[in-house]
């Protein structure tokens, strides 16, 4: 009997182990993949995706064939981020309106960015845990993705993402933020509808209202209107439209609703997503949906680019080698912070 108090598992059986080896082994050939991901094969896609986010130079290449192949056939989907603080009930809401949208007849892909730890650099990525009833419908896929630290918590390639979806022919694609840090703005700006999931009775009901992510909500949602919470949940909806007519028209005339929903009770979702059609109405109608997709094509454009140099900086074997020695001036008050940048940058010149 083992003195171990930890159960250690079971090795895995080696024939499963032979093919998981040998399939890794098998070369990608990119145009056969990509044909799978228009295709449809779920598979096809989610290693589509793990090459989207690997950090070997050879799979990005390999990526961005997929993604020259999928082009044509991606941009026909409704783009909808869901943030909110942790405990919101992000991941209950979502199945919700997931399993709403799937009886309707639509694909529909969920992006969820699992954060990742700043010490040990992993995540949890349990999403498919927790959407369980969405995990095994044929009409949704779930990708939990590790956001690695980049901006805001988004996974860097999660744009690339909802395109390789959207040519697997998803129709609805939900991007998921950790709800923390500045992830609302990035996701923000790489989806059509915004909403927001507050909590009554949270205590940041006025605090709420100061932050700029009011402004770029296209809906709220106070969400776990249930039991007991049901009568502060409709004050906190109360308090929320007076909030909001504080603030300017938006640019796409859309009046953004306060409603509320019982992700466990199946409350609200239908009214919910009725108001995400009225949106989509609105803004192809005047013009303000396809504006708004260029506007965004230009900042991740500009963005990129700046990652690109940002990262190209870091990498050169220069800046590596004198990075530590400007570091200890400034600690040393030998230095300012901005005299060592300018001898940094001077070093690429």
């Amino acid at each position: 009997m083992s003195t171990d108090p930890a159960e250690q598992p079971k090795k895995i059986n080696s024939a499963s182990a032979k093919k998981i080896v040998a399939r890794r082994k098998i070369p990608i050939d990119p145009e056969h993949l990509a044909t799978q991901v228009i295709n449809g094969n779920k598979t096809a896609l989610s290693r589509a995706i793990t090459l989207l986010e690997s950090r070997s130079k050879k799979h990005l290449a390999s990526a961005q064939q997929i993604l020259n192949h999928c082009l044509n056939y991606s941009g026909k989907s409704v783009r909808i981020g869901i943030t909110g603080v942790p405990g919101v009930g992000k991941s209950t809401f979502i199945e919700a309106l997931g399993d709403f949208l799937t009886k309707k007849g639509k694909k529909t892909a969920v992006l969820a960015i699992d954060p990742t730890s700043s010490q040990s650099h992993g995540s949890i990525l349990g999403d498919k845990t927790r959407m369980q009833s969405l995990s095994v419908n044929p009409l949704a896929f779930i990708r939990p993705s590790a956001s690695s630290g980049s901006l805001g918590g988004v996974a860097q390639h999660t744009r690339e993402a909802i395109m390789l979806c959207e040519a697997a022919g998803y129709e609805i694609i939900i991007v998921e933020t950790v709800g923390v840090g500045q992830s609302e703005t990035a996701v923000h700006s790489m989806t059509d509808f915004f909403l927001l999931l507050k909590l009554a009775g949270a205590g940041d009901e006025l605090q709420g209202i100061k932050r700029g992510i009011i402004e770029m909500a296209d809906a709220i949602v106070i969400n776990k209107a249930d039991g007991e919470n049901k009568n502060a949940a409709q004050q906190a909806k109360k308090d929320f439209a007076k909030a909001l007519h504080l603030y300017p028209p938006k640019t796409s005339n859309w009046q953004p609703p306060v409603m509320t929903s019982s992700s466990i009770n199946n409350e609200g979702i239908r009214a919910i997503w009725e108001q995400v059609e009225g949106y989509l109405k609105l803004t192809q109608d005047n013009g303000y949906f396809n504006q708004n997709r260029k506007n965004q094509n230009t900042y991740w454009l500009h963005q990129t680019i700046e990652d690109a140099i940002k990262n190209d900086f870091y990498e050169n074997p220069k800046v590596k080698e004198k990075l530590p020695e400007y570091l200890k001036q400034i600690n040393d008050k030998k230095s300012t912070p901005f005299q060592a940048a300018g001898k940094l940058l001077n070093l690429k010149k």
